[in-house]
């Protein structure tokens, strides 16, 4: 497969699916403050700085308020990750493989920019969960199309991997955001606010339900447990990591637990290490850390893909 049909079907899934995790992403701290009890402030602001641009966003919006913020992260077409320029940017990378590409994939991917692009800041905070709802469905539906309409060969696998990565990236950040920054004060750990948040969480991940289904009690070790280690849901990082590996496998052919290149070693050693570590030396840890470090190795694994499938100069 040529290199640059193999990037744009792996940035195709990725910014689709970084779409939909902002959604989610932004969709937590709005839950929250319409959950939270009168006088509570929700915090904004963490939002941004997870994103690393809050030089760029304090540079043109000024105050973390809910409005700016949502407009900075969903509808601000001059931000590179916004919701709307992440959708752009899926479209002209499907636009370059519709000849691989399903024709559903296409009009799915052009509808969902479209329905964005047309839509407009509800005048009450309240109107934006359902808009929100629609774009985390948009996302669902295309991966559903692309499952249902596109052969599981090559270039699926790519955009397999480019969807997980994306989605462990992202569930990372959403955990390190209300564990290390959101709960606005120690005397609030183990409160009726602090369930709220982590029932937001679960629910901005859509694995409320399914944590339910096997632990009776909210708990941060039990929710960070859930979000990051276990080996069935498919938003926990581990979980991603597990398929994200078994993709790569199939590109390049090698057997499961050798390595021929830095993106399977380089990811490898990332999955490994999840697999095997308890949730009690997360925590022993720092969590705040152990997040900050998988993010960094996710980067890593993110510049091995790169360097090992797209960036390889033509044939002459």
């Amino acid at each position: 497969m040529l290199s640059r049909v193999a990037d744009s079907i792996y940035w195709l899934n990725r910014y689709v699916e970084r779409a939909e995790n902002i959604a989610r992403f932004v969709d937590v701290n709005l839950t929250l403050l319409l959950d939270s009890p009168p006088g509570v402030q929700q915090q904004w602001n963490p939002l941004i700085l997870t994103t690393g641009d809050l030089s760029l966003f304090k540079e043109r919006y000024g105050a973390a308020t809910a409005e700016n913020v949502i407009q900075f992260l969903t509808f601000d077409t001059d931000y590179p990750n916004s919701i709307i320029s992440c959708l752009r940017a899926a479209r002209e990378n499907a636009r370059s493989v519709r000849e691989i590409i399903s024709s559903e994939m296409w009009e799915q991917v052009n509808v969902f920019y479209h329905q964005v692009k047309d839509a407009t800041p509800a005048p009450q905070l309240a109107g934006l969960s359902e808009f929100f709802s629609d774009v985390k469905l948009s996302s669902h539906l295309f991966a559903g199309i692309m499952d249902a309409t596109m052969s599981h060969n090559e270039a699926w696998h790519f955009g397999q991997l480019g969807r997980l990565i994306e989605r462990a990236d992202k569930t990372a950040r959403i955990l390190d955001v209300k564990y290390f920054i959101l709960l606005p004060s120690i005397q609030d750990i183990g409160t009726t606010l602090d369930e709220l948040q982590w029932i937001a969480l679960l629910k901005s991940a859509s694995g409320y339900e399914m944590y339910r289904k096997c632990q009776h009690r909210i708990t941060p070790q039990d929710v960070t447990n859930f979000l990051l280690l276990d080996r069935e849901f498919p938003r926990s990082v581990l979980f991603c990591l597990l398929q994200a590996e078994w993709s790569l496998h199939e590109i390049s052919g090698t057997s499961t637990g050798r390595w021929t290149n830095p993106a399977e070693r380089t990811l490898g050693k990332l999955r490994s290490e999840l697999e095997f570590i308890t949730i009690e030396e997360v925590i022993q840890e720092g969590l705040h850390e152990f997040l900050d470090q998988t993010q960094s190795r996710l980067n890593s694994v993110s510049e091995r893909i790169f360097e090992t499938f797209f960036a390889l100069e033509a044939a002459s």
